[in-house]
């Protein structure tokens, strides 16, 4: 709140850890008692939702995955460095506390130019881009590696000790309480970066989605009832939303919204279904900077954006170009999205009365809640 209400008002730190909001309502009609229900908001970084793939992969599958992707992906410098060492260790290599922190920081490194360089978001593990908070402890530093004698024992138990971490610290405390879910992603800002951070943005929405779990086992009830503890809740609503609607005109928040919708939805969903939960997509920003209005561009009418432009006060007009509303074939890429700009948000009270202006929000937290409120 003190961000949006700054002057000039400034976008609030990423989220770097879990935080949690619980919300307690009465919720009643004149003449009958009130309903109290607790809300419980939990926000996580995005990066952490990738790294639930790694629960069902062994280090060797995981490592001959990883390898694979960086080998046939964008070529970096820092990709080459990695890859170079990679395959100059020597296959009877002993451990080494050493060797396996400086494959660690290359493998870093190479993450983090991939992400920078060519926008991509596919990339495992997740706490390597975004760190727990505190100081990182001694197992963190592996790498992907093919099967090699001493060396390749050691990453495998560090290996297994995040995944342990990964279990204990946010499948267990966190995704075990959770019944709804809200999976956001940037399509708009994939689209612009090309063919190949579009295409990776989709490998990774459907990883994750197909981690999640959406519904339990009779085994599973069972399970916990015998160990004298309740059974952990499944995900009954699932909302998929593309954010920044507000960067595009009205008239293509639509097809924003039914690309989410496709790109989301595996072979054997119901359009409104996934497993036992329910599913639905949605455009979205929750803090809206811009306004619609209609530009001539080369002597043609457009449905365009303008808002002010961080750090500048001038009004600046925007009109990315038209968002396909299903995954876009060659054609497309041979006429890229023109820049999108990083807008100012729209400056609030600071005593919050007013609210926040958005796009949105009201429907998806309908969905999210309807059922209880």
């Amino acid at each position: 709140m003190a961000a949006l209400a700054a002057d000039p008002p400034r976008w609030p730190d990423r989220t770097d850890a879990t935080a949690l909001l619980a919300l307690d309502l009465e919720v009643g009609r004149p003449g009958l008692p009130a309903r109290k229900i607790r809300l419980e908001f939990l926000d996580y970084p995005g990066e952490w939702l990738l790294d639930l793939p790694m629960l069902t992969q062994t280090f060797d599958v995981w490592s001959q995955a990883k390898l694979a992707r960086l080998r046939a992906g964008p070529d970096t410098d820092a990709v080459r460095a990695f890859l170079q060492f990679v395959d100059a260790l020597p296959v009877s290599i002993a451990a080494s506390d050493a060797l396996a922190q400086s494959g660690h920081d290359l493998f870093v490194r190479a993450l983090v130019s991939l992400r920078i360089e060519h926008g991509l978001s596919w990339l495992q593990p997740g706490r390597f881009l975004m760190p727990g908070p505190g100081s990182q402890p001694p197992w963190i530093a592996f790498f992907p590696m093919d099967s090699r004698a001493g060396l390749c024992d050691l990453l495998k138990q560090r290996y297994e000790a995040y995944r342990a971490s990964v279990r204990t610290g946010l499948v267990a405390p966190l995704f075990g309480q959770i019944d709804r879910l809200v999976v956001l992603a940037d399509l708009l800002g994939a689209l612009h970066k090309g063919s190949v951070a579009f295409e990776d943005a989709r490998d990774a929405l459907s990883a994750a989605a197909s981690s999640l779990r959406w519904q339990g086992s009779w085994l599973q009830t069972l399970g916990a009832l015998a160990q004298g503890r309740l059974p952990s809740r499944t995900i009954c609503r699932v909302a998929y939303v593309a954010s920044k609607a507000d960067h595009v005109a009205e008239r293509q928040r639509g097809n924003l919204r039914r690309l989410m919708d496709v790109l989301t939805r595996t072979g054997t969903d119901q359009p409104t279904m996934v497993g036992n939960a329910q599913r639905a997509a949605f455009a979205v920003a929750a803090a809206r900077c811009t306004e619609d209005f209609v530009w001539s561009l080369d002597g043609h009418p457009v449905s365009a954006v303008r808002g002010r432009r961080l750090g500048d006060d001038s009004m600046t007009r925007s009109y990315p170009g038209e968002v396909p509303d299903t995954p876009p074939d060659q054609a497309f890429w041979t006429h890229p999205f023109l820049a999108l700009p990083t807008f100012e948000p729209a400056r609030i009270r600071s005593d919050g009365k007013g609210g926040i202006p958005n796009i949105g929000l009201d429907a998806l937290l309908g969905f999210l809640l309807e059922d209880l409120l």
